[in-house]
């Protein structure tokens, strides 16, 4: 009894959501224990990998570095004061020394190494921890390629240079590749959580385009944006960006990529016939998912949808298949994504490809391959240079455009799934989208209501 209240208060039933959804005291502490073994396990290699012996994160509060954010526990939401993280990585001795400028610990794993009665100037305080270690390179999170690796402030570098000594300067490095190997690179527990994420996320979108929420001729494409939103916030959840459904009609002319995101007129009345797209994506113990799925809404005389719908999706997946397949580790983005739209369009399909790392961030930093307005490659400083690293998460993010003659117009059959690049290559996190939701469901798509 106790257990079906408790479900009640969060907003799902077991049958509709397979997994369960943490309190708030058990999420900080599974946030904590990720976060114990990143700076222990991960931090190391990566910053032998980087070739990086010492990292300063600086940050103020309310302005915090977008690498920051990530490293405080699980009580902190925000940066205290003046916040500065050093981590020092000693190899011949396999230490990692993780210690903070600030008056406080910053959770139990970053421990604070400033005595303010002692040494009254935080400044100076830094300095002194520096020169006892001499390290060979001081990175700092300044980045003309990586927006999420350029979080030091003007100020907080100024002054950093103005108090470290002159001999040291030539020691400072930009920390982009260490910062954007810290955001991008997964655990294999974070991996096992991933699972949980889309699989709640397939969820509600299920849900959402289903006749539990969608009344063909009375139910709005903006009340179900609104529902997916509400539904997130029952469960206890966050969203990191609004919700979009938008409608694909034989009475309509294809209009430029935008509209799906932008310019799309609210409170439309979804019909029988029509081909519902949503993009949405949940955010749950620090990770994030992005997903874009397909609905068909059946005319009363059907059961299923049409063929030339459930070929469009069919020709989706392969797209997918020739991006994934070229997902090769060491391939910069720009090299993935014209070797995938030349291996597509060889076999006469009309792909656009735009997939984006995902994981701490929606739009998180790592290997960009393509964007929607820029089918030729990106340029360097959107991260092109980047390569394709082992154990990192992707959007896998595109579309093709197909023709209907039923509708006399071309349609775009647009999908977004969250993959995993590891050790053994590709792989999707929890699946893909390979029939079409229907509405109302039929006993063959029961399974996802």
């Amino acid at each position: 009894m106790k257990k079906q209240i408790l479900f009640l208060i969060l907003g799902f039933s077991i049958n509709a959501y397979s997994q369960q959804i943490l309190p708030e005291q058990e999420r900080a502490t599974v946030i904590d224990e990720i976060l114990s073994n990143r700076f222990n396990h991960l931090l190391p290699e990566i910053m032998d990998a980087s070739g990086m012996d010492m990292w300063i994160v600086i940050s103020r509060e309310y302005n915090e570095d977008p690498v920051i954010k990530t490293m405080l526990p699980a009580t902190w939401l925000n940066a205290r004061r003046r916040t500065i993280l050093l981590f020092y990585r000693n190899k011949p001795a396999n230490t990692i020394e993780k210690l903070a400028v600030a008056r406080y610990n910053v959770g139990e794993s970053i421990v604070s190494a400033w005595d303010k009665e002692k040494e009254p100037n935080q400044w100076k305080r830094l300095m002194q921890l520096i020169e006892e270690r001499n390290p060979k390179k001081i990175g700092l999170n300044f980045s003309k390629d990586h927006n999420i690796a350029d979080g030091l402030g003007k100020t907080d570098y100024d002054e950093f240079m103005a108090n470290l000594p002159k001999k040291d300067h030539k020691k400072v490095v930009s920390a982009e590749q260490l910062a954007v190997r810290w955001i991008e690179t997964r655990t294999e527990r974070e991996m096992i959580i991933y699972n949980q994420l889309v699989d709640i996320t397939h969820d509600i979108i299920a849900e959402a385009f289903s006749e539990k929420v969608i009344t063909p001729g009375v139910t709005t494409t903006t009340q179900v944006e609104w529902w997916m939103r509400q539904k997130v916030t029952d469960l206890g959840l966050e969203t990191w960006f609004h919700p979009t459904v938008d409608v694909q009609r034989t009475s309509e002319e294809l209009v430029n990529h935008l509209y799906s995101f932008s310019g799309r007129p609210d409170d439309l009345i979804i019909q029988p016939g029509d081909l519902l797209h949503c993009d949405f994506g949940i955010t749950y113990l620090r990770l994030n998912t992005d997903c874009q799925e397909l609905a068909y809404v059946l005319k009363p005389e059907e059961s299923e949808a049409p063929n030339y719908l459930i070929k469009g999706l069919e020709e989706g997946n392969k797209v997918q298949d020739f991006l994934t397949s070229n997902m090769i580790e060491g391939r910069t983005g720009n090299e993935i994504l014209a070797k995938a739209l030349q291996d597509a369009k060889a076999v006469g399909l009309r792909p656009a490809i735009y997939t984006h790392p995902l994981g701490l961030y929606g739009h998180s930093a790592g290997t960009t391959i393509g964007m929607w307005d820029s089918q030729n490659g990106v340029m360097k400083d959107d991260g092109e240079n980047y390569p394709l690293n082992r154990n990192t998460v992707y959007a896998i993010e595109l579309n093709t455009t197909i023709t209907i003659p039923e509708w006399k117009r071309d349609i775009r059959i647009m999908l977004e799934e969250a993959g995993f690049y590891g050790k053994n290559g590709f792989r999707y996190v929890n699946g893909r989208q390979t029939e079409l939701l229907l509405i109302p469901r039929t006993k063959r798509n029961q399974n996802r209501l």
